[in-house]
């Protein structure tokens, strides 16, 4: 087996925690970076359509996103029981049940992507009305919506690949595999929007059947890597096989993740149905998917970090070594929350510049997103106190507590507080923003709460179910 690219079990065990961390961190940041530029190429290319075309194609987009991210939130959930049970497994120097662990959830994972692909298809037509009444918008949204759904197991695929190479402990290959996916895309995404060379102009359709092909190429070159074993997971046929001792253990796992991010994805729905209803609903949608983009370049430092932090957490875990586990997650999240201050505060300063290079022809939506840019950065660092708890819940398999956080941040304080301060204080936008902000806020003390419980300490591979 080759495995150049895993960070070893002596270095994640008894290394330095920040070389560690940004060891395999790294990768999964240039990794973010790739999938950060794949959608800030479709937000660009789209906002440089004709005025008017432009701002209908930004926010339908952005409409979009969230049905997108609720269906796709189910796979997530098998993601986190594939890193929970691969971590611990190979911290305990099981590499057979991590591979056949692996297996499982990436068989779970195809047969889910073409169920809600499916399901999204038939209802989406149903409720997109319901979440504006804007129906120049909602028509947008669903055109990109029904190519987008034809690609879910595609796209589920490369998620689960990507995690369960993470949890060994090799974050370079799926930054490679990431890597080419989006260059495609972006190579791609002028092309099919405007209609260059024997292509058609095919607008935000153009855009669908792009992100569709590159997610189609990455799924193949997953396969390939995994099936042949070269990185040290290896998935055979048999082991695809849906045995229902580890389905049971993968969904104790991964059910609650699954259920807290689609509960989570859910609530930016409702807070799409909530801004799409604002009397300038075209110019908030838009301004806020933009804004939302901009934010998404903070959130590749989290995401890295946060990776890294979970297989440390996890390996130590599986290890025995929970002074390890402890250390780790302490110095993680402040860390993690000190990065995301820095961030927030370059945003702030260039707010307007950087709406202007999204959207150069629609003053006001420039306007609106450095409102909130303004509004909501305050808050971005708190996140990374959220994402840094998260990780450790994950990383130990225990995922009601990180369900519990998703819930209760968008269900218990952004929506209502959303509609409270939009509508029935009458702050219109300005009052979502601020109650975006806030949501961070008393969600960051809830979750230091649990965190400091301790419960996360406890590993979950103590008992191997049957199959292997």
């Amino acid at each position: 087996m080759r495995k150049r690219n895993k960070v070893s079990l002596d270095e994640i065990l008894n290394g330095s925690l920040l070389s560690v961390m940004f060891k395999l961190g790294g990768p999964v940041m240039i990794a973010g970076i790739f999938e950060t530029v794949y959608h800030l190429a479709d937000t660009f290319w789209l906002g440089h359509l004709p005025q008017g075309e432009s701002g209908n194609a930004v926010a339908g987009l952005q409409l979009a996103f969230p049905i997108i991210w609720f269906l796709i939130s189910f796979a997530s959930g098998f993601a986190m029981a594939g890193i929970a049970l691969v971590s611990q497994y190979t911290g305990a120097q099981k590499e057979d049940k991590a591979s056949f662990s692996a297996s499982q959830v990436l068989s779970i994972g195809f047969i889910s992507g073409l169920i809600l692909g499916a399901i999204g298809s038939i209802l989406v037509p149903i409720f997109m009305p319901i979440i504006t009444p804007v129906h120049e918008l909602s028509d947008v949204a669903i055109t990109y919506l029904r190519v987008i759904f034809m690609g879910f197991p595609f796209m589920f695929i490369s998620f689960i690949f990507r995690a369960i190479l993470s949890a060994y402990g090799d974050t370079v290959t799926p930054m490679y595999v990431i890597g080419l996916s989006n260059l495609l895309n972006i190579i791609l995404d002028p092309i099919l929007i405007f209609g260059i060379g024997p292509f058609p102009k095919m607008g935000i359709v153009g855009a669908a059947v792009a992100t569709v092909f590159s997610r189609f190429v990455a799924s193949l070159i997953s396969l390939y890597i995994l099936v042949g074993g070269k990185k040290g997971i290896k998935v055979k046929l048999s082991y695809l096989k849906p045995h229902i001792d580890w389905l049971k253990k993968i969904f104790k796992i991964g059910l609650p993740a699954s259920i807290g991010n689609s509960f989570e994805a859910f609530g930016f729905v409702v807070l799409m149905g909530i801004i799409g209803r604002l009397p300038n609903a075209k110019v908030a949608v838009a301004a806020y998917g933009i804004g939302d983009r901009i934010f998404s370049l903070s959130y590749i430092a989290e995401d890295g970090l946060g990776q890294g932090l979970t297989t440390i957490i996890g390996q130590s875990l599986g290890a025995d070594r929970v002074d390890r586990a402890d250390y780790a997650a302490k110095r993680g999240i402040l860390l993690m929350f000190l990065v995301l201050l820095v961030e927030s505060l370059f945003i702030v300063i260039f707010r307007k510049q950087l709406m202007s290079l999204f959207i150069p022809n629609e003053l006001s939506i420039i306007e609106e997103g450095a409102r909130f840019l303004l509004l909501f950065a305050p808050a971005l660092a708190l996140f990374g106190i959220i994402r840094g708890i998260s990780s450790a819940f994950h990383a130990s398999g225990h995922n009601v507590p990180s369900m519990i956080i998703s819930m209760v941040r968008l269900w218990a304080f952004r929506v209502p507080l959303s509609y409270i301060f939009g509508f029935v204080i009458g702050m219109g936008s300005s009052g979502v923003w601020i109650a975006m902000s806030l949501s961070n806020l008393f969600t960051a003390i809830f979750a230091v709460v649990l965190f400091a419980r301790g419960g996360w300490k406890k590993k979950v591979i103590e008992e191997t179910p049957q199959g292997l």
